[in-house]
């Protein structure tokens, strides 16, 4: 089968395109970004004589003449490329909406133009709930509150469409963490660990109480190459590993850097809450299992670093 991938030089993406193409399933794997975070990590260390089905487009979401050009003959579509959140993204909502909201779009026009297109496979996220006070699962109505969630549920909205058209795939991705040679150090795991090591000092928004849900980058990879071939039905799931109060992180890099400080900000202010459920159905087509504590994550994760 033939792959295309947008975002596929991100952090998710990265990881994704080392698994497709050691997939013997798949025969060409088009890696379709813009690389505008200018992360060219993708191109280190995978030798392209050795992987001749992987195929790099510089092209960008709204371009739908270059879209419909890379999408010729393709079997399967991940829809990874976005605008990224900040820890708040309550600034810069036009960038939002053109990438994440009208880049899906386009996306999704050229999809249904498109003769060959099978499979469609869309990375969300959580956010798009809100804030919950009790566990949400996939009946939870999405309640959006920044500009980036906004405008990955209004993604959402244009992927629907292609349920009864083909396979079609939401899966609402936790916050995603660990290391990647295309690492985001934006979100809270990364960020806590890299001060970690080079600081010695973390900052904790708010009170530190609040909780949030996560997945490790590689089991998100791990999932979206085994979706290939597993029966999964189509539809919207929530794609998360486990929920963990800031606090508790900050308390197990703390016991392997005995010496780490950490400071509050705003220590007065509660923040809001965001647990969701992982999904059993999900977990267990997907492969999604991790027999390792958070606290050995983080200690696999600090000795990646260099010093």
């Amino acid at each position: 089968m033939k792959v295309l991938v947008t975002g596929g030089a991100g952090y998710m993406g990265t990881e994704l395109i080392n698994l497709l193409v050691s997939n013997e399933a798949v025969e060409k794997v088009i890696v379709y970004d813009n690389l505008s975070r200018l992360n060219y990590n993708l191109f280190l260390g995978l030798k392209l004589q050795r992987y001749p089905k992987l195929v790099f487009v510089k092209g960008e979401l709204l371009d739908s003449r270059s879209l419909k050009k890379a999408l010729k003959d393709v079997d399967v579509v991940f829809h990874m490329a976005a605008k990224v959140t900040t820890p708040f993204a309550v600034s810069d909502s036009h960038a939002y909406e053109q990438v994440n909201h009208w880049g899906t779009a386009e996306l999704v026009y050229a999809v249904e133009e498109s003769s060959s297109v099978k499979k469609f496979i869309y990375t969300s996220s959580t956010g798009v709930y809100g804030s919950s006070d009790k566990p949400a699962d996939e009946n939870v109505e999405p309640n959006p509150r920044t500009f980036y969630a906004i405008s990955k549920f209004r993604g959402e909205e244009h992927v629907r469409r292609l349920m009864n058209k083909m396979e079609t795939y939401i899966l609402r991705c936790g916050n995603v963490y660990g290391y990647s040679k295309s690492m985001r150090f934006d979100s809270v795991i990364n960020k806590f660990v890299f001060e970690a090591n080079f600081n010695k000092i973390v900052t904790v928004q708010g009170d530190g109480k609040q909780s949030r849900s996560f997945i490790h980058v590689d089991l998100t990879a791990k999932a979206l190459n085994n979706l290939l071939s597993s029966k999964l039905p189509s539809g919207t799931y929530n794609l998360v590993e486990r929920s963990i109060k800031v606090f508790d992180i900050v308390d197990d890099l703390k016991q392997l850097i005995p010496e780490l400080e950490f400071i509050f900000i705003n220590q007065h202010l509660t923040l809001h809450e965001l647990n969701v459920l992982p999904n059993p159905l999900v977990n267990k087509s997907l492969g999604i299992s991790n027999p390792n504590s958070l606290k050995e994550e983080l200690r696999e994760f600090l000795s990646r670093f260099s010093f």
